[in-house]
């Protein structure tokens, strides 16, 4: 047992320190959502990601409950959460495509006494979604065996990070290099009709001058 201890160090070392910037982890962002128009949030996540997110209305003064529309939409438009005069509330949804994911608040008519509306949302991803306390009880776990899955769970989480900037990187790649062609064709396209119209404005210009005599 004390032979592995200092294994287990390292690997505890590695998760809070590679970790966090790594893989999906837990923002708590502030919002003041103004009194007309709309305040978005965005986050780029790869498919098949845990998302879980809570949000509350904050309010200064208790004879006033700002309400708010709450609308959150996947990368190619589709609405994965949606709720009107809301005060508080919490979305969860596992990611199908790959790309931005949206979500959007709106002051609601004037519950707001024409001021400015400030929201707290926790947003979680990947493994800071997961509810370690339940999984710690339903496979009696504790301890180092825990903190060692959620290691576990970071290190696939940063292989799958790695392997989604990796497969982008290589559909950048090969849109770069159709770009490139395109662009090479589009100026030997283009050099050729200048020589085209060159030549026979020469032509047309040395008919002129015969038909004038000029030459």
């Amino acid at each position: 047992m004390y032979r592995h201890f200092p294994a287990t160090l390292l690997l505890s070392a590695l998760f809070f320190f590679l970790v966090p910037e790594l893989s999906p982890v837990c923002e708590a962002v502030w919002l003041t959502i103004p009194r007309t128009g709309t305040k978005c949030v965005s986050e780029e996540i790869q498919s098949k990601v845990v998302v879980l997110a809570d949000y509350l209305v904050i309010s200064d003064e208790h004879s006033i409950f700002p309400t708010v529309s709450v609308k959150v939409t996947s990368p190619y438009g589709n609405v994965l959460h949606h709720s009107d005069n809301t005060t508080h509330g919490q979305f969860a949804f596992t990611t199908q495509e790959s790309g931005t994911y949206l979500a959007c608040f709106e002051a609601v008519g004037n519950s707001h006494g024409n001021k400015d509306i400030s929201m707290n949302i926790d947003w979680k991803t990947g493994i800071a979604a997961k509810d370690w306390d339940s999984i710690a009880r339903k496979e009696k776990i504790e301890g180092v065996e825990l903190e060692l899955k959620k290691l576990e769970g970071a290190v696939e989480a940063i292989h799958e990070n790695l392997l989604y900037l990796r497969n982008r990187e290589a559909d950048m790649r090969i849109v770069s290099e159709k770009t490139n062609s395109r662009v090479a064709w589009y100026s030997i396209m283009s050099l050729g009709i200048c020589i085209v119209v060159s030549g026979l404005q020469i032509l047309y210009l040395k008919q002129y001058f015969e038909r004038k005599k000029l030459i």
